[in-house]
């Protein structure tokens, strides 16, 4: 069995090419539906505690009552006072309602309030109901206070803090505020105490009137001392001013009839008609200069250009010359046109065209003569009117200057007299304005009290819990997504990996045993059966799912190894296949008990050997603990089938570790995997078995998988499903390609079958896993699921 034999290599390439992902610059919705069903548990538990905590908000708040009024400010309300109402713009009504909500919210108006109705000695308003804060404040203002004496306050002073304190907390529970863009002003208080909500809420309407009427008649009280002065001492100016006019006339001499002086009179007649003078002069000069200018061009283009206005009346003669004349030249030119030019009609028409020419031209000189002497007339008559203007003016200067004095008193007694007048009227409405007791608000909605709590909003309360309790769900869920970095679905492994996934070994129990337990029950000897506990038999049992449960999904998992190794490596007559995993407690000593017995079942000759010396866990499982094995073997101090255990149901041969494994120094473990007796026992195991199973230990910690690489035909990658890393698992596989070039396939082990569906994308074949159902018969294992 020592002999040597070459080892075979696989003819097909084990791993797959990894695929792209699509890209796609849309949001992907079948994804999003997909982590929305698998995390509506968790979003669902985040509503149901918020919704919790709402209530829990609603059980031990204070209910607070909000009592409120409505005050309308109408400028009409005061228009049976006012003459002349002033009229109020959008802007002006804006700055008005504006006043108006600061006046309610000030200060001066709550203490008002507060010693109408004595809220300064109101246990509800000194002494609300506090905070966890508010309680942590006063202690350490109490503490505060121990270490400093301040100054005896009196009564009085007492009195005055508690009343500015009052007044202050009642402007903080009020709200005033304006109703949309009317007229109308909200003012609303709140309070633990609803009748004094409502109290509170009517004081303020009412205190709001009272101040309007007292401002009202304070200002026109005001006015109207002030009026008086001032009435008083502009009737003596404008008394004195009227005599100073009539003094200063009778002095200078200045009489006038119908309210001018005679000079006056006389120089605006001459005025009047020196305008009329001007105007005759220019029309004159006009009508000259247009036949001057005519007539000038010579007798020719005079003709042509003898444009007489209809309102000549003394032109008839010319317009009927021009008329007939253009007649002529009319006919004349048809004439030409028809006969030619040296026709005698034609000629005898120009002749006649020329005489009549001749006498427009003779007209026109005429009346150019007759229009330069109406002009010089009228010129003369203007410049007699100046000269005689220029003479009055002079006769009138002297009158002129004390005239200008004589204006200025004028002016002066004439304002004086209007600003009299002016306030003497204001003076007498304001003496009116002060027996109206009318304020321009009203109340147009009486404060009522309120019959239920406005806060807390028992619906809105648990609806915005219910809100909030989603958004978090979401975003812990989302949280959760983003940390998802671990394998959940066969296209993991094909698309980070580029390796075939060979498919689910479903999670069995909750609880986590030692998987040392597992294969000691798997294989004690069926002699012993007192020493078998409960838990010995629950491993038993889980060890032989692939024999128990044949029709099961777990067993059509390594089915498809086998046919996947039998693929692979078909051209092997005897393979040796190495279960590896990446890290330890991912469960690969389970997996490789049930491939190897799934191999000797179906009629195949398969040795299960213990690689895992440093932790081995196979052999830990084995009742009785076997003395002799694997590394007794490789450092010659026993034979290699000395050691072998046989399963009498499978007959699967398991070659252990070893009984003094545990005193073997582990750095010797990969030394004694590439040596070569373990080329020699692989060789010789090859000539004896079809299928030789090495459970190995995980690549990441240690090198002793790396170190066998070389004897392995293929291995078998085992990754625990939804918990190691696939940065680590691609990692682990690219740092070691002797490996990763010889993995067969991928199993994701400890798969938790009913969340599985939920982390594929709508039309995945994880969506349709429970139609496989009909295919399956599913063996029940009762107890906890050990780890491997």
């Amino acid at each position: 069995m020592n002999r040597a034999a070459p080892m075979k290599q696989r003819s097909v390439p084990l791993s797959i090419v990894p695929r792209e992902e699509e890209s796609d610059g849309f949001i992907d919705l079948d994804r999003l539906l997909a982590i929305a069903a698998r995390r509506a548990k968790l979003v669902a538990a985040f509503v149901v505690l918020f919704i919790m905590l709402g209530v829990a908000y609603l059980l031990f708040a204070t209910p607070t009552y909000t009592s409120m009024t409505q005050i309308l400010l109408d400028e009409n309300l005061s228009k049976f006072a006012e003459e002349e109402p002033t009229p109020v713009n959008s802007q002006m009504l804006d700055t008005q309602i504006a006043s108006a909500v600061e006046i309610l919210k000030s200060g001066e108006l709550a203490l008002r309030v507060v010693d109408k109705l004595n809220l300064s000695e109101n246990a509800t308003i000194m002494n609300p109901p506090r905070s966890p804060v508010a309680y942590v404040k006063d202690w350490v203002r109490t503490a505060t206070g121990l270490f400093s004496s301040g100054p005896t306050v009196s009564e009085e002073v007492a009195r005055k803090n508690r009343r500015l304190a009052a007044a202050a907390l009642i402007q903080q529970a009020l709200t005033v505020e304006r109703v949309s863009r009317s007229s109308v002003v909200a003012l609303s208080y709140k309070s633990n105490d609803r009748l004094l909500a409502a109290t509170v809420v009517r004081g303020y309407a009412e205190a709001y009137l009272t101040d309007q009427l007292n401002a009202n008649f304070e200002a026109t009280e005001r006015a109207s001392v002030w009026l008086q002065e001032r009435l008083t001492d502009l009737r003596q100016r404008s008394l004195a001013a009227a005599l100073e006019v009539e003094q200063f006339r009778s002095e200078n001499g200045l009489t006038a009839a119908r309210g001018e002086l005679m000079s006056e009179q006389q120089l605006s007649d001459l005025n009047s008609q020196l305008i009329v003078a001007q105007a005759d002069t220019a029309s004159a000069s006009a009508r000259y200069n247009q036949f001057k200018s005519i007539v000038d061009q010579g007798p020719e283009t005079a003709v042509n250009n003898a444009t007489i206005s209809p309102k000549e009346g003394d032109n008839m003669v010319i317009r009927d010359l021009r008329a007939r004349y253009l007649a002529v030249v009319k006919r004349e030119q048809e004439v030409a046109q028809n006969f030619g030019e040296d026709h005698p009609q034609a000629v005898s028409l120009r002749a006649e065209q020329a005489d009549m020419g001749r006498q427009i031209y003779q007209e026109l000189q005429q009346l150019t003569a007759s229009y330069k002497n109406e002009y010089e007339v009228a010129r003369s008559r203007e410049q007699s009117l100046r000269e005689s203007i220029e003479g009055v003016v002079g006769k009138n200067t002297n009158a002129n200057k004390s005239l200008v004095q004589l204006r200025d008193l004028e002016q002066k007694a004439a304002a004086l007299k209007t600003l009299y007048e002016s306030y003497l009227g204001r003076y007498e409405q304001a003496a009116q304005q002060r027996s109206f007791p009318i304020a321009k608000a009203r109340v147009i909605s009486e404060a009522g009290v309120p019959t239920a709590p406005s806060s807390p909003k028992k619906t809105l309360t648990l609806a915005l819990s219910a809100v909030l309790g989603l958004m978090a769900g979401g975003a812990f869920a989302a949280f959760q997504e983003f940390r998802e970095r671990t394998f959940r679905l066969e296209d993991d492994v094909r698309t980070i990996l580029g390796h075939k996934s060979l498919g689910y070994v479903p999670l069995i129990g909750t609880r986590t045993k030692k998987s040392a337990e597992l294969v000691r029950t798997r294989f004690a000897s069926d002699r012993q059966p007192e020493i078998l506990g409960e838990e010995t038999v629950a491993f038993q049992r889980l060890s032989r799912i692939v024999l128990e449960a044949p029709q099961s999904s777990f067993a059509e998992t390594f089915r498809n190894a086998k046919l996947a190794c039998d693929h692979m490596l078909h051209g092997n007559d005897s393979r040796v296949i190495g279960i590896v995993s990446a890290v330890p407690d991912e469960g690969k000593s389970v997996v490789a008990a049930n491939f190897a017995a799934q191999l000797a079942a179906s009629g195949k000759r398969t040795l299960l050997i213990d690689g895992d010396i440093r932790k081995p866990g196979l052999t830990q499982m084995i009742t009785p603990a076997p003395r002799t094995g694997l590394v007794e073997t490789l450092i010659g101090e026993a034979t290699w089938p000395a050691g072998i255990k046989v399963d009498q149901r499978t007959k699967l041969a398991i070659f252990p570790v070893g009984g003094g494994a545990s005193n073997h120094q582990p750095h010797q473990s990969h030394e004694l995997l590439a040596s070569a007796a373990m080329a020699n026992l692989i060789e010789n195991a090859r000539s004896s078995f079809d299928y030789v199973v090495v459970d190995l230990a995980p690549l990441a910690p240690v090198v002793d998988a790396k170190a066998f690489a070389p004897l392995a035909d293929g291995f078998i990658f085992v990754v625990e499903w939804g918990k190691t890393p696939s940065r680590l698992v691609r990692d682990v596989l690219h740092s070691e390609p002797q490996i990763n070039s010889k993995v067969l396939g991928v199993i994701l082990n400890k798969t938790d079958m009913d969340e599985l569906s939920k982390y594929s994308d709508f039309g995945g074949v994880e969506k349709y896993r429970h139609r496989y159902g009909k295919y399956y018969v599913e063996h029940s294992i009762s107890g906890d699921r050990p780890a491997a």
